[in-house]
């Protein structure tokens, strides 16, 4: 990942063994977004391969928060610019919410202290979410008199129209709890017990084949939709592929054989 010459990074990224760890480093503003900040995501994603020796991310915030939303300086400046350049604006973030939708590597965010607008956004793209307790979410762009459009596949995915209903066009704020309840996040923890239950995630995708979880992340996408019979010849492709692939040997083979597989070494 690099950043313009002279020009202070907003992402701290670092590689822990197989997991690679992205923080937003605005932690003056809450990481809220800028134009900088979209972009350097945006890189930072899109740069995590299936070929990569990492397997895991983890996609967290410096700081207080997770993340605050736009930051207001660039949304005023946006206020400013033609239909085309809000187009342009608007295309960078969308690009950035889909690198981390389709990263091909497990993308886990840890998520604390305020989560709003393209906060939510940012957990819904996840493939999981923590949440520490006390952490507060809202979808406030009404209040500004916008609206969470961009994020929106995301968070519908996540949520449901019907729970979207009251969040997007109410605005109010939600606690943690409210979050799990409604599928924005898979799990709630003490806030001092977030990295570590983190930790016990990142294990669990570890013993994971990492070739059968970037193909059951694209099957997911796939099948979404789909009625019963457009799914089934996808459904007898794919399981078919991975029955003759490497890693379900070695799966086999570690089974019958008691032993670890060699991903989980």
């Amino acid at each position: 990942m690099t950043a313009a010459a002279g020009a202070p990074t907003r992402l701290s990224i670092r590689r822990e063994g197989a997991v690679l760890r992205i923080a937003l480093s605005r932690p003056e503003v809450r990481n809220a977004f800028d134009d900088a900040l979209i972009a350097e995501l945006t890189e930072a994603f899109t740069g995590v391969s299936e070929t990569s020796d990492a397997r895991v991310v983890i996609l967290q915030g410096e700081g207080p928060s997770f993340c605050a939303g736009a930051d207001i300086s660039w949304m005023r400046k946006a206020g400013t610019y033609s239909k085309e350049e809000n187009e342009a604006d608007a295309g960078r973030m969308a690009r950035m919410l889909r690198a981390i939708d389709a990263c091909p590597r497990p993308v886990v965010a840890l998520v604390h202290g305020h989560a709003i607008g393209g906060g939510v956004g940012l957990t819904a793209a996840a493939d999981i979410a923590i949440a520490a307790e006390g952490t507060v979410f809202s979808l406030a762009e009404v209040k500004l008199g916008i609206l969470p459009s961009v994020i929106s596949p995301y968070v519908l995915r996540a949520i449901g129209a019907r729970q979207a209903r009251d969040l997007f066009l109410t605005g109010d704020r939600f606690d943690a709890a409210e979050a799990l309840r409604i599928g924005l996040v898979h799990q709630v923890v003490p806030a001092a017990a977030l990295e570590e239950a983190g930790r016990r995630k990142v294990e669990s995708l570890l013993s994971s084949a990492p070739e059968a979880v970037a193909v059951a992340k694209r099957l997911i996408e796939k099948m979404d939709g789909l009625s019963l019979d457009e799914a089934m010849p996808l459904t007898v492709e794919t399981i078919s592929a991975r029955r003759a692939s490497d890693e379900a040997r070695e799966g086999l083979s570690a089974f019958l054989e008691k032993r670890r597989p060699k991903w989980a070494k």
